[in-house]
């Protein structure tokens, strides 16, 4: 195969070093996706006239949930022989540490994380943060989606960073050699999923700023469940698996993590509001 109008890709991960701590574009990445979340939803809640001290818990729930749910996500969903075979395995699902076998450890960072197990702990993140606040759960879910598009942006972005999460080989003019993996010409599926993230984001704000009123409780919410896990669904066919136990699966892992959350999505973009119920009631 010609490989002189392929993408060489090969960037070091780490961005700098601080006295032995390594700042990596992964870790940068996920915080400018959930900073520039914070201030879109921060940016509704003004809108919204709902006051700046309901708002000022959410981030913290948000950050916590996210990354809480994506690391246990990943270990327990693609690795939990790897995770649950000892205690300090254990440690290590739960801190960002590697234990050395000869002793000792070493700060590594999450070098895992699950996206649909950062759904659903932020899920659980809003859940107890309406509890706390007294803001309706779907309320906050629609405002939320309308951000985490483009937060979803950033983190495939980062998988790109990582050279990890690759696509299967193709000849295609705008395949990556991915040269920390292989030398194989390949999708660059991480590409193509922050591609179609972004074009989410641009529909959301779109649709934000011109239809907002019109639009039923729980339709943004629904809409971004439904775009980015039935994308997910159909891209998966062009990745390669993530771990060893996918390669006899019909769908892999993701794909049917992607179906429920898909579900529900459709649910909320598709049931009638409460308007329409009582015009079909009588």
């Amino acid at each position: 195969m010609n490989t002189l109008f392929v993408i060489n890709w090969n960037p070091n991960p780490e961005l700098i070093n601080l006295f032995g701590i390594s700042i990596r574009y992964y870790g940068l990445l996920w915080v400018m996706g959930l900073a520039l979340g914070y201030f879109i939803v921060r940016r509704q809640y003004r809108d919204k006239k709902i006051p700046e001290v309901i708002f000022d818990p959410l981030f913290l729930y948000c950050f916590l949930g996210v990354l809480i749910g994506a690391r246990l996500g990943h270990c327990l969903f693609y690795e939990p022989d790897v995770y649950l075979k000892s205690f300090q395995s254990f440690l290590e699902m739960i801190l960002p540490i590697r234990f050395y076998p000869s002793g000792g450890w070493k700060f590594v960072g999450y070098a895992g994380l699950s996206s649909h197990g950062g759904i659903f702990g932020m899920l659980i993140g809003f859940w107890l943060y309406c509890r706390k606040t007294k803001m309706k759960y779907i309320d906050v879910l629609d405002m939320v989606a309308v951000a985490a598009p483009l937060t979803a942006f950033f983190i495939r972005s980062a998988n790109l960073m990582n050279s990890e999460i690759i696509g299967m080989p193709s000849s295609a003019p705008w395949a990556f050699i991915f040269h920390r993996v292989d030398e194989i010409p390949r999708h660059p599926a991480q590409l193509y999923e922050a591609l179609a993230y972004l074009l989410l984001f641009f529909v959301m704000i779109f649709l934000y700023k011109n239809y907002d009123k019109k639009l039923k409780k729980g339709f943004y919410f629904g809409l971004c469940l439904a775009y980015i896990f039935v994308f997910r669904f159909f891209i998966e066919f062009i990745k390669e698996d993530q771990v060893d136990f996918e390669a006899g699966m019909t769908l892999n892992m993701g794909q049917w993590l992607s179906i429920p959350l898909a579900l529900v999505g459709l649910y909320y973009m598709l049931r009638p509001s409460k308007s329409e119920s009582k015009e079909i009631k009588h």
